[in-house]
């Protein structure tokens, strides 16, 4: 096993235990690409956030624009063949080389960290789907090109997409409050006038109701984007389709969770439990005998969804 591979499975043990759960359900060549592409998306969000492994703090003291620009020109460089050598911009590199796939989506995430780091107005919810495309549905996107499908099978893809934009609204979801205490903020400014709350003060202990209902109307969102995404592992095989239907329960049942909570569900951070994971890979695996009954493709219309560029 090559270093760069045994790196990368060595990052999602350690920084995903809901992506390492259920990438043990594909065949072993998935497996590793979806690892390999895992070890680049978690290093490249690190450096732009200065932290390893999605916590705590690195010592990295340089501006957020230099570590931009590094992230960039490495991608570039793993886009066109020659990346740095004992780094996950190399793990990029064999990736795209074995499945075709085009740069366009590893650029496009890089266009996330970029919305991040200038602090975009999010004025409608338009714009915040356009983030969620952004740092997460063009990873779907990537994840279904890993698993198999063609990189020109746009019906797919789309469906791909909906369920990378599913995981990110649960995530806003889930950390409004922590993403608030940290400058940031993703429910648009049209939201939060439609409960009368204001930019600058909408996570205070004084308007948790309000926000509740917001929260609340981003998880139902996240549902809307999470079943129309089922219908995509009808294209997939058996073992990526049970992987796909696994990761929708676990991530959709964080948003579930919070939407249920309420207002109590802001004030520390949702999780699901083994057992709960344990439990949504097993009801996964009737999703993926039945889904070729119950989410044919090409499916419904996905009327009112966002839809990734060409």
């Amino acid at each position: 096993m090559s270093d760069v591979l045994a790196n990368a499975r060595d990052a999602i043990a350690r920084g995903s235990k809901s992506f390492a759960l259920a990438s043990r359900l594909f065949d072993a060549p998935t497996r590793d690409r979806a690892m390999l592409l895992y070890a680049w998306c978690r290093h490249t969000d690190d450096v732009i956030d200065g932290q390893v492994l999605g916590e705590g703090r690195n010592n990295d003291t340089r501006p957020p624009a230099e570590r931009l620009a590094e992230v960039h020109w490495e991608t570039e460089r793993a886009l066109a063949g020659n990346p740095t050598p004992g780094t996950p911009y190399e793990a990029l590199a064999r990736v795209v080389q074995e499945t075709g796939m085009p740069a366009q989506y590893p650029r496009d995430l890089i266009h996330g960290f970029r919305i991040d780091m200038e602090a975009r107005p999010f004025l409608t919810f338009d714009d915040t789907l356009v983030y969620c495309y952004h740092v997460a549905g063009c990873v779907g996107v990537m994840m279904a090109i890993v698993m198999g499908v063609k990189p020109d099978n746009r019906a797919v893809l789309e469906r791909a997409c909906d369920l990378g934009m599913s995981f990110q609204l649960n995530n806003i979801a889930r950390d409004v409050v922590e993403d608030a205490m940290n400058g940031r903020r993703y429910i648009p400014d049209d939201w939060l006038a439609s409960v009368r709350l204001e930019p600058h003060d909408f996570a205070y202990d004084r308007n948790r109701r309000q926000l509740s209902r917001l929260v609340a109307r981003l998880a139902f969102k996240a549902e809307e984007y999470e079943e129309s995404a089922r219908f995509g592992t009808s294209a997939l095989g058996n073992r990526a389709a049970w992987a796909v239907l696994a990761a929708a329960r676990i991530y959709g049942g964080i948003g579930r969770k919070v939407r249920a909570a309420g207002e109590a569900g802001l004030e520390q951070r949702v999780s699901t439990t083994k057992a709960e994971k344990a439990r949504a890979v097993a009801l996964a695996f009737g999703d993926m005998l039945a889904r070729g009954r119950r989410w044919p493709m090409p499916g419904p219309p996905r009327d009112g969804l966002w839809t990734m560029p060409d």
